[in-house]
């Protein structure tokens, strides 16, 4: 899944960047308008009207391969296990504190470890399983 997804997103890659140079180089609607003054545009590498229908086309196409590998990223972003529950239930629920951290001399093979010192200070109350107890009340 990992692989397929990697090659969509350089195929989504390379068809942006290849739109990106199609549309830099197709000339505009106004520009036909200069010919008739010797800009010259009869010279092009399509000829005079050939160039807009390949360019155009090709455009089209990249596009379209451009809009598929979106939403297949779209799709393959989704695709995970219904949780069940709000997002307030899961926000509400009580972090599990860490563990404290062995002292230098605790880690010293060999050595006995001091006993832990307890704390005199009350443990935090625990918050409110949903974000609707914190809403104030008239």
């Amino acid at each position: 899944m990992n692989v397929l997804l990697t090659v969509v997103l350089a195929v989504q890659m390379l068809t942006a960047l290849g739109m990106i140079g199609l549309i830099l180089i197709q000339h505009g609607k106004g520009a036909d308008m200069g010919a008739a003054f010797g800009s010259g545009s009869s010279g092009s590498l399509f000829g005079a009207s050939g160039s807009a229908n390949f360019l155009s086309r090709t455009t089209a196409v990249l596009a379209a391969v451009f809009f598929a590998c979106t939403l297949a990223l779209a799709y393959f972003g989704n695709l995970r296990a219904p949780e069940s529950g709000s997002v307030l239930d899961r926000a509400g629920a009580p972090a599990t504190a860490p563990a404290p951290a062995a002292s230098g001399a605790a880690q010293i093979p060999g050595t006995a470890a001091p006993a832990p010192a307890t704390s005199t200070v009350p443990a935090p109350a625990a918050p409110a399983a949903s974000g609707a107890g914190l809403i104030p009340v008239k």
